[in-house]
């Protein structure tokens, strides 16, 4: 019997997938726990539906994350940090606090969780900084580093 899976099963294969059960199998395991549907014409054509509708979205997404790190490009946030004693740093920023510049000074929103630091931000001046915006879209922007 074909199965189309509608969610990811460790033995069986991954959402989506069409696999061959036996028939006591499915009907006695598959089916009640909704772990799948049967492979009729309706359900495989509303499969490919779904398939294209989320490739669709897929698409956009790679689209606004490009259009975004094109603009990221562009732009440049200051934050601002103490000085220790003779005017060295005290501390280092975060990526909170660059995401927090970047809400505050430009309106654009990123989550810190996609800042990626290579070092801690330690010493006064401008760092490129990557921020991963989709996981084919890397953004690099500058942060400039100053005293408060």
């Amino acid at each position: 019997m074909k199965i189309i899976l509608l969610q990811d099963e460790k033995k069986l294969g991954k959402k989506g997938d069409i696999i061959e059960a036996s028939e006591g199998y499915a009907r006695n395991y598959i089916l009640p726990k909704k772990i799948g549907v049967e492979a009729t014409s309706k359900n495989m054509n509303d499969l490919k539906l779904q398939k294209a509708n989320e490739e669709r979205k897929d698409q956009e997404q790679l689209e606004a994350a490009q259009d975004l790190a094109k603009v990221l490009a562009e732009k440049q946030v200051v934050v601002k940090i103490k000085a220790g004693e003779g005017g060295k740093a005290f501390g280092s920023v975060s990526t909170k606090e660059i995401a927090a510049a970047f809400k505050e000074q430009h309106n654009i929103e990123i989550d810190k969780k996609k800042i990626v630091l290579q070092d801690a931000l330690k010493n006064f001046g401008s760092y490129e900084v990557a921020i991963k915006l989709h996981p084919k879209v890397t953004a690099k922007t500058t942060v400039k580093v100053t005293e408060a």
